[in-house]
């Protein structure tokens, strides 16, 4: 066979190692599907006198970005080196080059993604990004390509693997959110500075960038509303468990004609929702189609193998695609005009935990919060006094996100304090 791919590696840290390790135990299975020898020609590092643990032999390893960019004989791109600007720069010059370029930087594309894709039609260049959302689970290419003649109306999923390992410890295991972050960082799930996990940032990105494929739109991360589990208690998740209900971190991007709410935030799920049962750092993704109804994408959400395994199937799907129109030129097309749901529009139950001083008259006072905005409650619970203080649970039917921020409002000012409050997914039969 005499017809090479060569591609040029841009960071080999877990990703990246995981990619050149594919590659090379996959190397005869690749060449049968291809009908092309797809080689790692030369990776690009940080340290040059770092312990690698991947083969590396054979392959050319420099500090310098350039001896890939500017290499005439390199096909394809990877990048794997994270951060944004600095990459962002690097597939920039690689797609002016003529060159193809894969990605796992959900960061990245969360923020630049319409420009990349844009800059890579005009160069006659695929830029592709499977791993950048869910690790191994094909859930980008389930939506451009599996479900490309529905039309999707929600997305929603557990994308972010250290919060799902966060609270599936302290609801199965009783363990604070202090206990649960720590073992997820000893575990190497967690960074030594978690703010894009637990405050719900990392999962906004990947929700950004699902519904901008989802819709065919152009949202911007700054559409996307963001909650994370910062202030969930143990507490919290017992009592949603007696309910009926299990707590995740949910990413949703929901449509409804041109309107659409994107979110992110500790949600309650009936016990028999499939999401329900997604567990430590596993990621789904829930997608609902006009025609196909409910479709589940389940799997590993990160690691060395997983996510170097979306990478390899898009440097496949280039490969394929060689003497073909690139996928993004085919698929680019204007995108679709959109407007964001006010607050009046979206509509969810909630849970909601409050502390009270045990004194005559203050629980019919936190009920008139509710009345004198209108907000039906569904059940009302007064749990035994701690501290002193009375603590009842509420949950409530259906209304609008502003009538329940009014009943926040009231709430506080009759000097009660908010513990927690949670929207509830719809219950509905699950098969």
């Amino acid at each position: 066979m005499n017809n090479v791919i060569n591609v040029g590696v841009l960071g080999l840290g877990t990703v990246g190692s995981g990619v050149v390790h594919i590659l090379k135990e996959h190397y005869k299975k690749i060449a049968l599907d291809t009908g092309y020898e797809v080689k790692v020609k030369t990776v690009v590092v940080r340290d040059l006198e770092k312990e690698r643990d991947v083969c590396i032999d054979g392959i050319a390893v420099t500090s310098h970005a350039d001896e890939v960019l500017n290499d005439s004989n390199i096909d394809i791109v990877v990048e794997v080196m994270g951060g944004i600007e600095e990459a962002k720069q690097h597939i920039v010059k690689a797609l002016r080059n003529k060159k193809h370029v894969v990605t796992a930087n959900k960061d990245l594309m969360a923020v630049y993604g319409a420009e990349l894709l844009q800059l890579a039609n005009d160069n006659d260049c695929d830029l592709c990004y499977e791993a950048s959302v869910a690790g191994g689970i094909p859930v980008l290419r389930g939506l451009t390509d599996g479900l490309a003649s529905d039309q999707i109306e929600k997305i929603m999923g557990i994308v972010n693997g250290t919060t799902n390992y966060m609270l599936t410890k302290m609801s199965q295991n009783g363990w604070s959110y202090e206990e649960a972050l720590q073992e997820a960082q000893k575990l190497g799930f967690a960074e030594s500075d978690p703010t894009a996990d637990v405050d719900g940032l990392d999962a906004a990105r990947k929700v950004a960038i699902l519904a901008n494929l989802g819709f065919s739109m152009n949202v911007s991360l700054d559409d996307v509303q963001v909650r994370g589990i910062r202030k969930v208690e143990k507490e919290d998740l017992q009592m949603a468990e007696k309910l009926g209900f299990t707590m995740k971190l949910i990413g949703k991007a929901e449509k409804q004609g041109p309107a659409i709410h994107l979110s992110v935030e500790p949600t309650l799920l009936p016990s028999q929702h499939p999401l329900s049962n997604v567990n430590n750092e596993f990621n789904a993704v829930y997608v609902h189609g006009q025609a196909v109804g409910e479709v589940m994408f389940y799997g590993p959400g990160a690691g060395k193998l997983p996510t170097g395994s979306a990478v390899v199937s898009d440097i496949i799907s280039i490969v394929k695609n060689m003497n073909q129109v690139p996928k993004n030129k085919s698929a680019l097309k204007e995108p679709v005009p959109y407007e964001l749901q006010g607050d009046e529009e979206v509509v969810s139950k909630y849970f909601l935990r409050i502390s009270l001083r045990d004194e005559p008259g203050m629980l019919r006072k936190i009920t008139e919060c509710f009345v004198n905005y209108s907000v039906s409650l569904k059940e009302v619970i007064q749990l035994p006094l701690n501290r002193e203080l009375a603590e009842v649970v509420v949950v409530t039917h259906r209304t609008s996100k502003y009538q329940f921020e009014r009943v926040l409002e009231a709430i506080e000012a009759v000097a009660s304090e908010i513990n927690s409050y949670y929207i509830i997914e719809e219950e509905k039969q699950y098969v």
